[in-house]
């Protein structure tokens, strides 16, 4: 199966080359970046890379960005698609592993895992507050769901086309809510999804969602499961394959 890299980019001159330098060399000839009305050199960094750079204006946010890469991707000849982040914090290195999941039929998603032990997250440099709204959050959405996943609010996945084709993904939110609202719609339609251990990178040049937001985020989640997602409309957990 044949696999693209969406690199979500805003602002992130100094850690996209390196991110994508840290990418298996597999990878690193499909990379599409979506560049998000950045105000500083992002894009020109990422075309000396030899990838393609697709610029959005205005900004669309990060659910916006990813909207747009997954139509691009559905138009492609691609297989799996894998969401990474520019800004380096997460480990783009196990890319390959994440698609091999896939591509061997055993899960339709794949996302890293940033919270496999609390020292370990917080040693990586994530603030203590985000620590706390992940858990909690978790938490109720594992209780809601009949599930046992280590965190649901991962910005590192890779998809099976079969996933991206079926989920209604322009209902999701712009914001980065979308990474919620993707889970739990994959988690309702009965996609087979699992995650693998990532270690995490909290930088000054690394993205991050500020108290306030993070408030608006949790709300936005919590009401987004209650009414959208009770549990008489979900389906089966599908077959492998």
């Amino acid at each position: 199966m044949k696999a693209v890299v969406l690199m979500l980019a805003y602002n992130a001159e100094k850690t996209i080359a390196k991110t994508h330098a840290a990418l298996p060399d597999k990878l690193k000839k499909h990379v599409i970046v979506g560049n998000d009305a950045s105000q500083d050199n992002t894009a020109e960094v990422a075309k000396s890379l030899g990838v393609r750079v697709i610029t959005h204006e205005p900004n669309v946010n990060y659910g916006g960005n990813l909207k747009k890469l997954f139509k691009v991707f559905l138009e492609s000849d691609y297989d799996i698609c894998i969401e990474i982040h520019a800004d380096y914090q997460y480990e783009p290195g196990l890319a390959d592993l994440m698609v091999e999941y896939i591509s061997r039929g055993y899960y339709d998603v794949i996302q890293g895992n940033r919270i496999r032990t609390r020292d370990e997250a917080l040693q990586g440099g994530m603030p203590l507050y985000r620590w706390l709204g992940n858990r909690t959050l978790t938490l109720f959405e594992n209780l809601w769901f009949g599930t046992a996943f280590g965190e649901w609010h991962s910005g590192m996945r890779a998809y099976h086309r079969k996933v991206i084709s079926q989920l209604d993904f322009e209902s999701y939110s712009n914001t980065h809510a979308f990474a919620s609202d993707i889970m739990m719609d994959c988690v309702a339609k009965g996609f087979r999804v699992a995650e693998v251990p990532c270690p995490v990178r909290y930088e000054q040049d690394s993205s991050s969602v500020n108290v306030p937001n993070l408030f608006r985020y949790t709300f936005n989640t919590v009401k987004s499961a209650v009414v959208r997602y009770p549990p008489w409309r979900r389906d089966r957990l599908r077959e492998r394959g």
